[in-house]
């Protein structure tokens, strides 16, 4: 599967996610040019994690509904989902930013912000579904899919997850697309070979994460000599050419 088409298949079944994938397809150029695609490592960014880190927190996301109780208000207790753009609405208060913030970061913010309202504000923010919590597994995969996170999932886990790679996949710049804190998408380069071999730690992915197995160069040549070369020729492809250097 070509990178467009699964990002178009990805568009299609996940309309909730518009934005972000449009940038993902703005990214094909980059990817076409595997060498200025950065090698993912686990200290670039506090976000990305490995299986052997330290204990983790869950970062709400868009389309997570909480519930939002006050200890000593019960007639302002909620429950909202948040919104695309990351915000909740509350009574008494503006507008609150909820995505990326773990439950408890939630928790002070309303807080602090009943503080000016209420005169004893014990507020308790508890999660009650998880929206938002897929990857998108495609390319050299023998099953190309959207994957949903219910616990750690790794780049290894994920591509067995979708059939395992292809005879025509390269292991050795595998892409992740992770959305960055300014929602733009980052690509960086995995070497599946590496890591096979213990050279490299297995990823966490997470949420929105789209992970593209490309074409080896063998396999484009195979795929061109096939498409310009074997079907003009009535002949063994063996007989008479030699691809090699001289």
């Amino acid at each position: 599967m070509k990178l467009q088409e699964f990002f178009k298949e990805v568009l299609v079944t996940n309309k909730g996610h518009v934005v972000f994938v449009i940038f993902a397809l703005l990214t094909t150029s980059v990817l076409g040019c595997a060498s200025n695609v950065p090698v993912i490592r686990p200290d670039e960014s506090s976000h990305i994690g490995v299986i052997s880190g330290p204990e983790r927190n869950y970062y709400l996301q868009p389309g997570d509904q909480i519930d939002v109780k006050f200890f000593y208000d019960p007639e302002l207790n909620e429950t909202v989902t948040i919104r695309p753009d990351g915000k909740i609405s509350l009574q008494l208060v503006e507008e609150i930013e909820a995505t990326g913030l773990t439950p408890a970061e939630l928790d002070k913010i309303i807080t602090e912000r009943y503080g000016e309202e209420l005169e004893r504000p014990e507020v308790a923010v508890i999660v009650r579904t998880f929206g938002g919590q897929k990857v998108y597994v495609g390319g050299e995969v023998k099953s190309p899919k959207t994957l949903t996170l219910t616990g750690d999932l790794t780049i290894m886990q994920s591509i067995i997850d979708a059939g395992g790679l292809t005879k025509s996949a390269k292991k050795t710049e595998i892409i992740v697309i992770r959305r960055g804190s300014d929602y733009k998408p980052v690509p960086y380069k995995i070497n599946l070979e590496k890591l096979l071999a213990g050279q490299e730690k297995d990823i966490r992915l997470q949420p929105f994460d789209i992970v593209y197995v490309p074409k080896s160069t063998i396999s484009n040549v195979n795929e061109w000599i096939d498409k310009y070369v074997r079907l003009m020729i009535p002949i063994p492809i063996s007989v008479g050419y030699w691809w090699g250097a001289n």
